[in-house]
């Protein structure tokens, strides 16, 4: 009894509970709720992967039943539930939850329905490969480990993950006393983020939201709010509304139908359509004839048939969706993470920093690892390299030996030897006394003497550290980057049709006689130079391809005529027809008046843009005007140059006064001229001449133009090269210009000229309406007094007509990014 009494302390309850409670609170902060900055992982779900590899469960191998994995994770990681294991390992799994899942499972995972998964001994997992980068180089020091719970294995206090994780996927969880909710985001934008951040260090929040725009939720669904973006990037706390995406499909008998393809993050479909049904039961939401649940692996499809009803009604009934159900809500973001245990709220620029200093490590000390293992093993082939050279000496040393020990002297003795060069010389086998083995060993010095070397330089230069870093972020990148999924818009008001629809370019085309129409880009093949092409469209008699443009659905276009006038449209507002359909008449769409035609357009972001429209006319006349002029356009248009008797407006751009561009004639011939040399007028102007003309001549094309550009030519007869731009060097405007591509009778006169690039996909047709895509690869680069290859085999009668370039996403970004921020004021909001 008395030794009982020795154990028993005496303390003030208050206080015994306050210190438990501390040690509670800390325990669930570090050991449960929170993820580490630098791998974004929660400890159970680190060890789930760690436990994964140390089972061999790679992405390659077979899965094996999930009950096995939560067993070895439970006995040597992590003493918990089995259930609590059960339920990470099932969101890491889950393609609704993680933006790029980390597990690969087979079996019932649950749903967006909410239906729970089905039991451990039933379902069977493995590792994405994903996780593989995230547990890549663990073998070679790059992160410290300790002790297991019961001290009998060890385990990784975090990993080396190349995967900016916590941003990736995101992370939620409550504490004691603090909660975290970290959203996903795209992982292209991270990796932009990141590699413009270590070249850039110092830079300002708002140059890093250029490359990452905001979260990226693997349900998609619209963010509603920039503001509570940038305000969580700063801080680390932020609120922004988040929206599914209803959609409009009008049947061919009229009907109406409301189809909800995306939903807001954490949102369960199955109550969503409980909720929809209630409300219309209830006669709080009118107007729903049926609803139905057409969900299936190409993606949600929840279908509202809507009464036959004006269009105003449709529209107040999106709005009460949104306003009495969960289709949208407020989302608080909390950028909570642990760094060096401790828990801290941090913003955008801060994690990404954590992250780079994390990798650096990691680069280092594998470096380090790896330049210890080849330094050893240099060692051991130096000595042998020394027994070799004298194999003689060292034969007879060991045959005079008593034993092991005593040769092992005697060699470290005669030849300077280590005991491991000693004991390797030893151990050799007499078949590395052969020359080709003499040969593999000394290849195999230098080698490892270059490795040396290579990482010596590692760690003692950080440029070529940093390098590395940004290398093995394109890897990850190349890899598993997905187009973003989420779209953000700045306010409500903002949410048009345009949110609704997905992005996707199209081929439009307008015929002499007045009929446009639009087509998906995909409909037409990549053939090689010299093909036939595809049926473009249907023409009648009289009537032939006048144009022929390249756009995206979401693009605002301004159109401009053959008689100086300007119309704007958007491209949804051009019916989407087959690939031989003839189109809609444009007069249906904007006011044109007799032989009155487009010949050109530009695309438009936002009229405010520091850019100018430049234009050219059929008699060589160029003008500038800037681009804010034409914001508020009519539906009978605007005038956009005044014309001299005779005179056609023939091609227009959008230009930047930062380079030059050119100007080319029908007859072959270019001139280029600096684009400064061109002062901006008003619309109604008449411009100044720009080309002087040959007799019979005139202007097709105007091109903006670098130094470095390539430019493509193409005739009536189905000719074609690409030039460089270097060839023309730039004259003062009114000159005649010179040779860009020889014409004759074979050629037929010159139609077009356009820059592009490699890989570029142009679209070309021809009067008839036989259309062709070909890659600009396979057109040769030639000089300019030559008259190129034929691109196309026209049939007998027709001729070339128009040519439009694909741009692809690669080009769009670094375009958006060059323009549409350059001349922006900071509000205030993004300093940091």
């Amino acid at each position: 009894m008395s030794e009982e009494k020795k154990n028993i302390r005496n303390v003030k309850i208050e206080k015994q509970m306050k210190q438990a409670y501390i040690d509670y609170a800390m325990s669930t902060i570090m050991g449960r709720a929170l993820p580490d900055v630098r791998d974004g992982l929660k400890p159970v779900q680190r060890r789930i992967l760690y436990g994964m590899k140390q089972l061999g469960l790679r992405y390659n191998k077979p899965h094996r039943k999930s009950a096995k994995v939560v067993g070895e994770v439970m006995g040597n990681y992590h003493p918990h539930g089995d259930q609590a294991i059960y339920d990470a390992l099932v969101r890491m799994a889950q393609d609704f939850t993680y933006n790029v899942p980390l597990l690969d499972g087979q079996g019932n995972f649950g749903s967006i329905d909410g239906d729970p998964p089905a039991a451990q001994r039933y379902t069977e997992v493995r590792m994405d490969k994903i996780s593989e980068y995230i547990l890549q180089d663990i073998g070679k020091n790059t992160v410290d480990f300790r002790d297991n719970y019961d001290e009998s294995q060890t385990e990784p206090i975090v990993l080396p993950s190349m995967v900016p994780n916590l941003l990736l996927n995101g992370s939620s969880g409550i504490a004691v006393g603090m909660s975290t909710e970290i959203p996903s985001h795209n992982l292209n934008e991270l990796i932009s983020g990141l590699k413009f951040l270590i070249d850039n260090p110092d830079c300002k929040l708002k140059g890093l939201m250029k490359h990452i725009k905001g979260p990226d939720f693997p349900t998609a669904g619209i963010i509603i709010g920039k503001k509570g973006i940038r305000n969580a990037f700063r801080t680390g706390k932020g609120k922004v509304k988040l929206r599914g995406k209803i959609k409009k499909e009008v049947q061919k008998n009229g009907k109406i139908s409301l189809v909800i393809s995306e939903l807001p993050y954490k949102q369960n479909k199955a109550k969503l359509i409980e909720k929809i049904a209630k409300l219309a039961r209830d006669g709080k939401l009118d107007g729903i004839k049926d609803l139905r649940d057409e969900t299936n692996k190409e993606g949600i499809r929840v279908v509202l048939d809507i009464k036959r009803t004006k269009q105003d009604h449709v529209d107040i009934i999106i709005n009460k969706l949104y306003k009495k159900t969960r289709l949208e809500q407020t989302y608080s973001m909390r950028y909570l993470a642990l760094v060096n245990g401790i828990p801290k709220t941090m913003g955008l620029k801060e994690i990404l920093n954590h992250f780079i200093d994390h990798r650096k490590e990691v680069v280092i000390r594998r470096t380090r690892y790896l330049l210890r293992k080849a330094e050893a093993r240099a060692h051991i082939i130096e000595g042998l390299r020394i027994a070799l050279a004298n194999i003689d000496e060292v034969v007879a040393i060991i045959k005079k030996s008593n034993d092991v020990d005593d040769a092992k002297e005697r060699l470290k003795s005669n030849f300077e030897l280590s005991s491991k060069q000693a004991k390797a010389i030893l151990d050799m086998r007499l078949q590395r006394l052969t020359s080709l083995e003499v040969q593999k060993l000394e290849e195999e010095y230098k080698d490892l003497i270059q490795k040396i070397n290579y990482y010596k330089e590692i760690l003692n230069n950080e440029s070529l550290l940093i390098e590395i870093i940004k290398e093995e972020l394109d890897e990850v990148n190349d890899k598993f980057n997905v187009p973003r999924r989420t779209l953000i818009i700045d306010k409500v008001e903002e949410f048009d049709r345009l949110d609704l629809i997905q992005e996707e370019d199209v081929v439009i085309t307008i015929t002499h006689r007045g009929f446009i129409k639009r087509v998906p880009e995909s409909t037409y093949r990549t053939q090689r130079r010299g093909g036939k092409g595809l049926i473009g469209l249907s023409t009648i008699d009289n009537d032939f391809v006048q144009s022929l443009f390249l756009c995206s659905t979401h693009d605002k276009l301004l159109l401009f005529t053959n008689k100086g006038m300007v119309h704007q449209l958007n491209t949804l507002d051009i019916p989407e027809m087959s690939r031989t359909a003839r189109g809609l008449s444009l007069r249906n769409l904007i006011m044109l008046e007799k032989d009155e035609r487009i010949i050109d357009y530009i695309t438009v972001d936002s009229f405010q843009d520091d850019f100018s429209v430049l234009y050219a006319t059929k008699e060589g006349y160029v003008k500038k005007t800037e681009l804010e002029e034409f914001e508020n356009i009519t539906k009978r248009g605007l005038i956009a140059i005044k014309l001299r008797d005779g005179d056609e407006l023939k091609s227009v751009m959008k230009i930047k006064d930062k380079g030059t561009f050119m100007m080319f004639s029908k007859k072959g011939y270019g001139i280029r001229i600096r684009e400064d040399e061109i002062k901006a007028q008003t619309r109604t102007a008449m411009g100044i001449i720009g080309m002087k003309l040959r007799k019979n001549d005139e202007v097709i094309e105007i091109e903006d133009v670098n130094e470095d550009d390539t430019l493509i030519f193409m005739s009536e007869n189905g000719y074609s090269k690409k030039t460089e731009v270097e060839e023309f060097s730039p004259q003062g405007r009114a000159g005649k210009g010179v040779i860009a591509m020889n014409i004759n009778e074979k050629t037929g006169q010159m139609v077009t000229a356009m820059k592009v690039k490699p890989d570029n996909h142009i679209f070309a047709i021809t009067e008839k309406g036989q259309m062709v895509r070909v890659n600009t690869n396979e057109i040769r680069v030639q000089g300019r007094n030559t008259v190129g290859v034929k691109f196309i085999n026209l049939n007998k009668g027709d001729t070339l007509k128009d040519i439009s370039k694909y741009q692809d996403e690669k080009e769009k970004v670094e375009e958006k990014e060059e323009n549409t921020e350059e001349n922006k004021k900071d509000d205030g909001e993004d300093e940091e």
